[in-house]
């Protein structure tokens, strides 16, 4: 947990439940995990919460309730954004409904400060917000936790029961997306979630992402009649004007990176530059968090020694293939990608960069 942070879309990272489970793919390299495993294993928050394998520290399932980093946010008196539970899934199987009841008290009581979640277990992050409009008991219930939580207990109690919106407007709540797969599966259960802001974390980015393909449900083949990024429908899409139905919830902010670390996966080029396109023809904020290690020619080629071989990746047969780029070979020859590490390769996508964020809301 800090008050600062060098993740490029927030400014705070809060950490009141640590631990967690390998999920999808995106989690193979996860920071967290290794860093739990390594450097801080002998720490309180961390301690028996990886196991070790052969290809290093590894989740084993097990979470963990920091009650000291609870009301950390509280102390903060200046707005800032939060990443919230940096280190674990606030949605996670193993993190009782308690615990995330607590945590939302919390957020209501900082208005002042927006907190950014993001899970990849959506269809339980979609079931409990579901609470807060259906019969209005998980209010009560995180009401009950600011209640006990706060010295003032009756003041906070009434401040979450009756005087607070829901869905929160300052918490943004997201989803990871790392391939086509994990969109269909994760996206459907996000616009079907109560949120002020939706939001998508494409990264570690593993493949193409095309949200025309995205099913209008978990696991059905059909496709929605509105666009996932627009909200409108696709038959009259860009005519705003469009009378056939109201605008339907959307994603409001996409953010895209590559991964870093000693065994990054490389990401193609186009995989980034589609995603950019399709953001911007919904006119939907974009943020290009990083190329990771691994970076195209034309950034890469600054850092690289025209006498010496580089090390490179090409994709093709919907696989990466590891090769090195010669001097003399000619510009068709060259990898798609080379590995010049997270620093030189930077933050530009075609020389521009993309710090699109949606409007905050707080007071």
């Amino acid at each position: 947990m800090a008050d600062h942070t060098k993740i490029e879309w927030t400014e705070a990272t809060w950490n009141p439940i640590t631990g967690c489970s390998v999920y999808s793919a995106g989690c193979t390299n996860c920071y967290a995990m290794k860093l739990a495993g390594t450097r801080l294993r002998h720490h309180p928050s961390r301690a028996g919460l990886t196991i070790d394998t052969k290809a290093g520290p590894v989740w084993n399932g097990q979470v963990r309730f920091n009650e000291d980093w609870l009301t950390q946010p509280l102390q903060w008196k200046r707005p800032r954004m939060i990443f919230v539970c940096a280190h674990a899934d606030l949605f996670h199987e193993a993190v009782p409904d308690e615990w995330i009841d607590r945590i939302f008290a919390v957020m209501a009581l900082c208005p002042q400060h927006t907190f950014q979640v993001l899970t990849k277990r959506s269809d339980r992050m979609r079931a409990y917000m579901h609470g807060f409009t259906c019969d209005g008991a998980r209010r009560f219930n995180v009401a009950d936790a600011a209640g006990r939580m706060m010295e003032d207990g009756d003041g906070a109690w009434s401040t979450v029961a009756a005087n607070t919106d829901w869905p929160l407007p300052n918490v943004w709540l997201g989803v990871s997306v790392e391939n086509q797969a994990t969109a269909d599966e994760r996206i459907p259960d996000l616009l079907a979630t109560p949120a002020a802001v939706r939001w998508l974390s494409c990264e570690p980015l593993l493949g193409p992402v095309d949200f025309n393909e995205v099913p209008a449900e978990r696991g059905r083949a059909s496709r929605p009649i509105f666009g996932p990024l627009s909200g409108y429908c696709r038959r009259h899409f860009p005519r705003y004007d469009c009378k056939c139905s109201d605008q339907r919830p959307k994603i409001d902010w996409v953010v895209v990176g590559g991964e870093s670390g000693n065994d990054a996966r490389p990401m193609h080029p186009d995989w980034a530059r589609s995603l950019r396109d399709q953001c911007e023809a919904a006119g939907t904020p974009f943020f290009f968090k990083q190329w990771g290690n691994w970076a195209p020619g034309e950034i890469a080629g600054e850092h690289l020694d025209p006498e010496k071989a580089a090390k490179g990746a090409s994709f093709y047969n919907d696989r990466w293939h590891d090769c090195w780029s010669e001097p003399e070979m000619h510009v068709d020859d060259e990898p798609d990608v080379y590995r010049v590490g997270k620093k030189a390769a930077g933050r530009q996508l075609d020389g521009k960069l993309h710090d699109g964020m949606p409007e905050v809301h707080n007071v």
